[in-house]
């Protein structure tokens, strides 16, 4: 791709979807230590609408206007002096600060790890951020074999992934969601049960022996309902946790701790490995970025939702962009 056709994505005032913007941008140039990226897939995540709408403007501090995106998959296309770890041509897995919902983005060599050839381009790029954040609130409840374990909303993004961690470590996953991620939820390991009226019960039915530790992605009831089953406090993870470990891996994205890439490159192994499966439900054109966020936003979505960069023309065949819960949904 030439550089007179690159774009990047921002926002010039805070908002909702439609103050979103492709702008035109120069492809950046490899100073010391430093990688440049041609960006095949980009994840998209709530925190990012968060930010857009101006939220987490005292956590988060922006200056307008503001690039965004954090997950990428792409091609090294420029390495920097004293880069040893790429080269050009190499495919990779990474991590940037708002900045990776580009054609083109710039970061150090430590945010970046080796894509396998047996990932896909889609699920590579969605892994960053709902991973490493699945990562950080399983390791905080201390769940180990033989504890059972709730996970709200375990169909999203990143409750999906908790709950096939959890699982691959030998503890029992019961999820939350609604009737229709039922099937999707048993074919990775997880005991679903219906949200509404009832919900103890149904939960104390799958776990005679009782919960030991829930994992809340939601908010609302999750923290009394927690109480209700007996999970203590340490065993609890809030909304509000996720929240924090969202916006301290924000913070964390430099250099200077390369702990993230860590957890990036365990998850790229897994995945690789198909030990953790990520179902991209909806794939995006980047031109399409607002219907992306449109589509995260009304919190429907099974698994990731992926900007493709580059995707399949798939046009000709009249449908558009294709989200695999809709086209379940019409097979049912």
């Amino acid at each position: 791709m030439g550089s007179s056709s690159a774009k990047m994505a921002q926002f010039s005032s805070y908002g909702d979807v439609d103050v979103l913007e492709l702008v035109q941008m120069i492809k950046p140039s490899a100073g010391p230590g430093q990688v440049v990226v041609e960006v095949m897939a980009a994840g998209v995540n709530h925190i990012e609408a968060y930010i857009r709408q101006g939220l987490l403007r005292n956590e988060l501090p922006t200056t307008l206007p503001q690039r965004q995106g954090s997950d990428f998959a792409g091609i090294v296309v420029e390495v920097g002096e004293g880069v040893t770890a790429f080269k050009k041509g190499t495919e990779v897995v990474g991590h940037a600060v708002m900045s990776s919902h580009a054609n083109f983005v710039l970061v150090p060599q430590e945010n970046l790890v080796v894509k396998p050839k047996t990932l896909s381009w889609e699920v590579a790029g969605g892994l960053y951020l709902a991973g490493i954040t699945a990562l950080t609130a399983l390791l905080s409840v201390n769940a180990t074999k033989g504890d059972t374990i709730v996970i709200s909303a375990a169909a999203g993004g990143v409750g999906s992934m908790e709950a096939q961690l959890a699982t691959l470590n030998g503890v029992t996953v019961i999820g939350t969601c609604g009737e229709r991620n039922f099937d999707y939820l048993r074919q990775i390991g997880v005991q679903p049960v219906v949200y509404g009226d009832g919900m103890v019960e149904r939960i104390q039915k799958l776990a005679p022996k009782g919960v030991t530790a829930y994992i809340d992605n939601f908010g609302d009831y999750n923290a009394s309902l927690a109480a209700t089953l007996g999970v203590t406090a340490s065993k609890f993870s809030s909304s509000g946790s996720r929240k924090a470990i969202e916006i301290q891996a924000f913070r964390d994205s430099t250099p200077a701790d390369n702990r993230l890439t860590q957890m990036l490159g365990t998850l790229v192994g897994l995945a690789a490995e198909r030990k953790l499966d990520v179902l991209v439900s909806g794939f995006y054109p980047f031109d399409k970025i607002g219907d992306a966020f449109d589509d995260l936003e009304k919190r429907h979505a099974r698994g990731k939702i992926v900007l493709g960069m580059r995707p399949v023309d798939n046009s000709f065949h009249g449908m558009g962009t294709v989200k695999a819960r809709e086209v379940h949904e019409r097979e049912a």
